[in-house]
This record gives structure tokens, sequence and C-alpha cells, in this order.
């Protein structure tokens, strides 16, 4: 009977062999994290800012909801993502589901809100801060937003590299659009989940210790780019 000893062992020589199931199954988690943060960012970084600047009827509704979808249930969001892409919703023609691409719509959905929220935040402050100067030059709200995001970048930074670290570390949505398919759709989170069901435990470690490695990795760096852009600010 293998040990967890055995197992955690036999982890460090999987990677260390950069072993090929391993190596595709973070491949294939980083591909589908990345693209869901790349649109999760075109989407989430101009909405986020056009509801700092904007002002309509039912915008602090909006605001609220916006924040409220930062907790999103992940299963929740699956089974929604899974209905319009199954054979009878609207957009059962494409063939997605159980494909990476149905995973990348669903962790897309779940991280575009945590972008769009922190970067109204951060907009909205630059803007209390910087609107004399914005409207002396002739820019209206809705204008400055490019500018805006431009002098926020390094928190908006932060604001994706949140939104990267809660897609990384998605199973419940995944699964459910995914299927969890060997060598197809099996991402680090969903493998971690299976293995330790079946009870191969080197492999569950490898990626949980890659897992933990990428999770501290992006907490750092958000950390040391705040700690930047405060240091930016107080200059």
């Amino acid at each position: 009977m293998t040990t967890i000893y055995d197992a955690f062992l036999l982890a460090l020589k999987m990677m260390w062999q950069l072993d090929e199931e391993l190596l595709r199954i973070i491949s294939l988690s980083l591909r589908v994290s990345l693209t869901a943060v790349v649109i999760g960012s075109v989407i989430g970084l101009p909405f986020g800012a056009f509801m700092a600047l904007a002002r309509f009827p039912g915008r602090d509704a909006c605001i609220t909801l916006l924040n409220a979808c930062m907790g999103l249930p992940p299963v929740v969001v699956g089974l929604a993502v899974y209905l319009l892409l199954s054979r009878s919703g609207p957009f059962g023609p494409f063939g997605w589901l159980f494909t990476p691409t149905a995973m990348i719509v669903a962790q897309a959905v779940l991280i575009t809100p945590i972008i769009a929220a922190l970067s109204r935040q951060t907009v909205a402050d630059l803007w209390q801060e910087y609107e004399e100067q914005l409207r002396s030059l002739g820019l209206t709200p809705l204008r400055a937003i490019t500018t805006l995001l431009w002098d926020g970048r390094s928190s908006l930074v932060t604001a994706i590299l949140a939104g990267f670290g809660r897609a990384i570390a998605e199973v419940g949505a995944i699964i459910i659009v995914g299927g969890n398919i060997a060598g197809y759709t099996r991402t680090m989170t969903t493998a971690i989940s299976l293995e330790t069901s079946k009870g191969d435990l080197a492999l569950a470690m490898a990626l949980g210790i890659v897992l933990l490695t990428l999770a501290i990795s992006i907490n750092a760096a958000a950390t040391v780019i705040g700690a930047a852009a405060r240091r930016g600010q107080d200059a």
C-alpha cells in the first residue's frame, strides 16, 4: 500500500521528470484560464470604468448587482452555461459542450464581474482625485475612461490577477461543462478531485503543488504590484 510519504516522493519525481500527463493537464489549465482572463479583462475593464463614471437611473442597483456577482456560485454558473450550450439550448448547434471552449466560457462568466467590480472602484477613486484636472482639459467622465484606465493600470493588473486566481482554482463550473475528459478537458482542479477519489495521490499531490505554487505566486505578484502602485501615488 502506497503511503502518503511515498506518494509525495513520486509526485516530486513526476515533476522533476516533467511527466507527460502532468504537463498536458497543466498546459490545458493555463490555456483555459488565461483565455478566460483575456475575455474577462476585455469586457470587465471598460464596463467597470463605465459603471464608475456614467450616471443613469438605476445605477446604484446595477453596482449592487455587479458586486453581488463577484460571489456567483460556480456550480450555478456551470449549470447555466450547460443549459445554454446543450443541444436544446440556444448555442447547442455550435457543439461547444464538453470542450475547452465551454470551460473558457464558464470561467469568463465567473471572473468578468470580479474584474469589472474591482476596476469600477479603482476608476471611481481616480476620477474623484483627478476630476478637476481632467475637466480643465475638456474631458467628460466618459471621454476620460481611457485615460483613467491607463493611469490606474497597476491597480487594474491586481484586479486581473484576482480574476486569474479565481479561474485557475475553479472546479465546480468547469467539471459540469467540460466533463473532465482525460486528455481533453481535464484541468488541474478536476484532475485533483478525480485522482484523489481514485486513490492516485501522486498525481493529485503533484498537481496540488503546482496549483499551490501558482496561487502563492499570484498573491505575491498582486501584493508587490499593489505596494508599487501605492508608493507611486505617495510620490
